[in-house]
């Protein structure tokens, strides 16, 4: 099985579907409406996130893959603010926007955390440019390796049957999030990933486990579809393919809200394939980034880290890899502790004793030791183009089974300046023979109270002596 996450970042993805604007409106109920038996909820939070074929993208976008989305809008703010969202968050977005059109958008009231009543805005069928949204698919095909069609039965896709094979022609993965009970729309995709209640409204029931894999295996015999991932709930997941069956059980704790997860599956499972990954193993990531996501209120994504430490055993657990805005967190309920932070950076790009010591001695210094670690591309603007030797997720998978280190976090800069002005840990340690006014991020964190500490390295440790050692060199 996969020790670290795959090279997400090289994934170049076009998703293609349904797009629409979901809110939510979420407050306090304690009292039955005077004028008729319902709720009365005090409004006080509100909230618009991309659903949707959006909320794939978004996944997508979120893990590192590139991506491009495209879809049918009103001219309305509600497609303005799609737009916005989606585009803030590296998305690129291609819409057929429509004046004649209204915008889908879901309104979701809450109390309490629970969802009393969901309103749906939408005028169907959409009537929309089919050949203007398909001049749009063809042009982007040259520029992705994988294409998700994400059809929730809106009408963006009611022409999916014709799209398919101009994407399969162009060499693409083709993979579909379906809808309805008519999967002969879906015939030579690479993979589909409906849910049981889909599967069995398709292909009848399934008293056994073993009738819907033979039903599914049918299935896919007749229209000549590669594979099958059923997502059965709290049961798991079951890849099938004609020749083999895999079986995954269900990862979450807590299920908290199931809304958009099959959003999230199918992106990771996009991810996957477009990242050269075989579906078995796309599978077993997008199982672990299911059971994160139902854990988590409304449409919701997950981020790499989240993946990361899912992958070893350890997502409910507040320590190992994390992104910044989970660390900010972290060290805010570690100092309400009492706890000092502690907090380095660097390459690590091979990892050595000498490295090892400096990290002790920096825990010594306090409660919790963060270790910030230099993105691919700072590495290689520092090191050369022969550097890393280690990609950013191994580098990172390494430094976090250490004893001595809590959090490990990744920052894209040339400098961890800015990082540690937001975060502004109680020790920052260097190594070497910086002076403290020279370490990046020194003056923030000496203003806030902090202190600046300089750690020799160990002599006669260094991965540039490593490597050389390793060429033949001296």
């Amino acid at each position: 099985m996969l020790a670290t996450l795959p090279p997400f970042h090289q994934a170049r993805i076009l998703v293609i579907g349904d797009v629409m604007l979901d809110r939510y409106w979420s407050g306090h109920s304690a009292r039955i409406s005077p004028e008729a038996p319902v709720p009365i909820v005090n409004i006080k939070h509100t909230e618009e996130r991309v659903g949707g074929a959006g909320n794939v993208a978004l996944n997508i976008a979120k893990l590192g893959g590139q991506v491009t989305l495209l879809g049918v809008t009103g001219c309305d703010a509600e497609a303005e603010t799609l737009r916005q969202l989606l585009q803030g968050q590296n998305v690129q977005c291609d819409f057929v926007a429509e004046p004649s059109l209204r915008t889908v958008c879901k309104l979701r009231i809450l109390a309490q955390h629970q969802q009393l009543l969901r309103v749906d805005f939408e005028e169907l069928p959409l009537l929309f440019d089919r050949d203007l949204l398909g001049a749009k698919f063809n042009a982007h095909l040259t520029q992705h390796d994988a294409v998700v069609f994400s059809d929730y039965g809106k009408g963006s896709l009611a022409h999916i049957e014709s799209l398919i094979p101009i994407a399969k022609a162009s060499g693409l993965k083709t993979l579909v999030d379906p809808k309805g009970t008519d999967f002969s729309r879906y015939a030579h995709a690479d993979v589909i990933t409906p849910n049981l209640a889909e599967l069995k409204a398709v292909v009848g029931p399934c008293p056994s486990e073993q009738d819907w894999v033979d039903k599914g295996l049918a299935l896919l015999r007749q229209h000549r579809i590669g594979a099958l991932l059923l997502t059965r709930g709290e049961a798991g997941m079951t890849l099938i393919e004609p020749g083999q069956q895999h079986s995954l059980p269900a990862q979450a704790k807590d299920v908290f809200d199931v809304t958009g997860a099959g959003d999230t599956v199918i992106a990771v499972m996009a991810l996957g394939v477009a990242a050269g990954v075989a579906l078995p193993e796309a599978m077993y990531l997008a199982n672990l980034a299911g059971g994160i996501v139902v854990g988590k209120l409304g449409t919701s994504t997950v981020s790499p880290q989240e993946l990361a430490r899912a992958m070893h055993g350890d997502r409910d657990t507040c320590h190992g890899l994390v992104s910044e805005d989970e660390l900010a967190a972290f060290i805010a309920a570690a100092k309400a502790h009492g706890e000092r932070i502690v907090m380095t950076n660097g390459c690590f790009d091979l990892l050595h004793a000498g490295h090892v010591t400096y990290l002790q001695q920096a825990k010594a210094l306090g409660d919790r030791l963060i270790v910030a670690v230099n993105a691919d591309a700072s590495v290689k603007a520092l090191k050369g183009d022969g550097r890393p030797i280690n990609g950013v997720q191994q580098r990172m998978t390494v430094l976090a089974a250490l004893a001595c280190v809590d959090w490990v976090v990744e920052f894209s800069e040339q400098t961890p300046e800015r990082l540690y002005c937001r975060l502004l840990p109680d020790v920052l340690v260097k190594g070497g023979d910086y002076q403290p006014g020279q370490v990046a991020g020194a003056e923030c964190v000496v203003k806030s109270g902090g202190e600046v500490k300089i750690l020799s390295f160990v002599e006669g440790q260094s991965t540039t002596h490593i490597i050389n050692k390793a060429r033949g060199g001296a």
